[in-house]
């Protein structure tokens, strides 16, 4: 009946449970899950007892199927929102629902384990017209496989603002975003330089053989996680990843930040100086 985040949350809570209480148990699974058994396959009668967890519970398929399925075994129920009146319809022995018509809980999963996983923005440039030898999509196939080589949330993010694909209508709103990644995996120019003016270490992948401006600018300011796009290594990648992830990685980003920061003032001095307005209205 579809499997959440939660569902397995709180299976796996249960499991350890069952496992620091000396219990030996399978668990049911449906496709595309394949690390457990089918319940409509097995014998009921090798069971002592069935745990259905999480979830909404009601009295239509394939709920009765599996109740007469498991008739006459021990049925427990754990965190679930039962949909019928208890008085009208309850098959449980036992059960400590999250919600019902007699009571309500917290739901299981605040006692779960709270791992975390890196998340990753993937910034990619669009398909340019004047760039007729970009290689595209051998960069973006990097970047794909890069993404997949490790647990990581994967943030989509486009930086095109007259159209954008991720529902992003600003710049504030796009560099935001960029802020709040661990890392970001990027083929765009501005996804670099965004993500180390935010402090946040990125990968980058120059879209072009032997590199353009993407590659210029990751030079002109010292970072070093940046690749032509036809000298990609998936083992060179996956290591600039690993480097990104770390405490020093961010550190080098707001060091570079900086002294880009201070470069560019002086810049903006000789600009100034150099545009001849002496403070009148520029066209």
């Amino acid at each position: 009946m579809g499997a959440t985040a939660g569902d397995l949350i709180a299976r796996d809570l249960v499991c350890g449970w069952l496992k620091s209480n000396g219990s030996v148990f399978d668990v049911a699974v449906a496709p595309p899950f394949t690390d457990g058994v089918d319940w409509r396959h097995v014998d009921p009668a090798a069971y002592d007892e069935v745990i259905f967890v999480c979830g909404p519970f009601g009295n239509g398929q394939p709920i009765t199927d599996f109740c007469e399925r498991f008739a006459g075994v021990r049925l427990v129920g754990l965190n679930l929102s039962m949909l019928q009146p208890l008085d009208e319809w309850n098959p449980f022995n036992a059960l400590f629902e999250r919600d019902s018509s007699r009571t309500t809980r917290p739901d299981v999963t605040f006692l779960g384990a709270a791992p975390k996983v890196p998340v990753a923005g993937v910034v990619l440039v669009h398909p340019q017209n004047e760039y007729p030898d970009a290689m595209h999509e051998t960069a973006n196939a990097a970047i794909a496989r890069l993404a997949a080589s490790r647990e990581m949330a994967i943030v989509p993010i486009d930086t095109r603002l007259d159209v954008n694909s991720t529902g992003l209508r600003t710049p504030a709103e796009v560099e935001s975003l960029i802020a709040r990644m661990d890392v970001v995996l990027t083929t765009r120019l501005h996804g670099m330089v965004l993500a180390i003016k935010n402090g946040v270490p990125p990968v980058v992948i120059d879209p072009f053989a032997g590199g353009r401006k993407v590659l210029a600018q990751a030079k002109a300011i010292g970072w070093h996680m940046a690749f032509a796009a036809d000298e990609l290594d998936d083992g060179k990648l996956a290591d600039a990843l690993e480097y990104c992830l770390t405490a020093e990685a961010r550190a080098a980003a707001a060091c570079i930040r900086d002294r880009a920061a201070a470069a560019l003032r002086e810049t903006r001095d000789a600009f100034l100086a150099a545009s001849g307005l002496n403070g009148k209205r520029e066209a």
